[in-house]
């Protein structure tokens, strides 16, 4: 016990080291050009050093956040503002999919072609299959970049079993307590697999979270891109790399949405009820919208 203790605040302090080391020599990592610096990106993007340095990250701003509230309330604004503003852009691949799926039908079912082109001079040709499949990609963005755009409009579904039947401050307690124990290990869980998941599709060798430093080096000297092309049909999508990333992109969303829903719930629970919803951004509904729903409320 006193071993992992020790273990645990030494590799907070090691975070700070590691931290301005890394900015200080960005060619070490950044200098893609280098193999050896791609796979120091690939080892540390999903390593406990570069955990430590988000959890003290975090610590810091979280103490400057309680000694001043009203930095803490710019952090819930910004982070609140990045999760609504990628989620309003995303959305538009919900309209995206439903054309293309418009354009799919009469393609295939009017015109009876076996391929779109789309474009002038040298278009982009694929048969009809690959955009068929290609709409998944669509409904992926949707789930991945809309996700904390959903919780900040209260969009997302929530189980309540004793949610509604406490006080004020209780609740904005079990919101804290959910932030920090179900959203962000779950986030740090999703994030150090989809991480080698995803460069495992991108590049050979092909990195494991259990090689070391050292390890990963070693392969550098035979390393080169080796990009995911290879669809589940013979003529169909053949981009699923892109949900690899965007499941790693799911991730870090769900991560800074929980420290945000973490500062506000904290600083509705010490201001009280009347800063509940305080600098909350959420899309409002024009008033022949807000009647129709609320019709379809009363009638279910």
């Amino acid at each position: 016990m006193i071993e992992a203790v020790t273990w645990f605040f030494q590799s907070i302090a090691l975070a700070f080291g590691n931290f301005f080391y890394a900015v200080t020599h960005p060619s070490l990592w950044l200098d893609w050009s280098n193999s050896e610096a791609l796979m120091r990106f690939i080892y540390y993007g999903g390593s406990v050093e570069f955990f430590f340095v988000i959890f003290t990250i975090f610590l810091i701003l979280t103490a400057i956040g309680l000694w001043k509230n009203s930095v803490m309330w710019g952090m819930v604004r910004g982070l609140e503002g990045i999760g609504n503003v990628l989620g309003r852009i995303a959305a538009w691949a919900g309209i995206l999919m439903v054309l293309q799926q418009i354009l799919i039908v009469f393609v295939q079912r009017i015109f009876a072609s076996a391929q779109i082109s789309i474009g002038f001079g040298t278009p982009f040709a694929k048969d009809v299959a690959w955009w068929g499949e290609e709409l998944k990609l669509y409904n992926a963005i949707i789930i991945c970049m809309c996700v904390s755009y959903t919780f900040i409009q209260g969009g997302h579904v929530r189980v309540d079993l004793v949610y509604s039947a406490v006080s004020y401050r209780t609740k904005k307690i079990i919101d804290m307590f959910g932030s920090l124990f179900f959203m962000m290990p779950a986030a740090i869980l999703i994030w150090m697999y989809g991480w080698y998941f995803l460069w495992r599709h991108l590049v050979v060798p092909k990195p494991s979270a259990s090689d070391t430093l050292e390890r990963l080096l070693a392969k550098s000297a035979a390393f080169k891109w080796n990009v995911e092309t290879i669809g589940f049909s013979p003529n169909g999508f053949d981009g699923y790399f892109l949900f690899k990333i965007l499941l790693s992109l799911f991730a870090a969303l769900v991560f800074l949405q929980a420290i945000a829903f973490f500062y506000r719930s904290y600083l509705e629970w010490k201001e009280g009820p009347e800063s509940e919803g305080k600098y909350l951004d959420r899309d409002v509904l024009g008033d022949e919208d807000a009647e129709l729903v609320h019709a379809i409320e009363e009638n279910h």
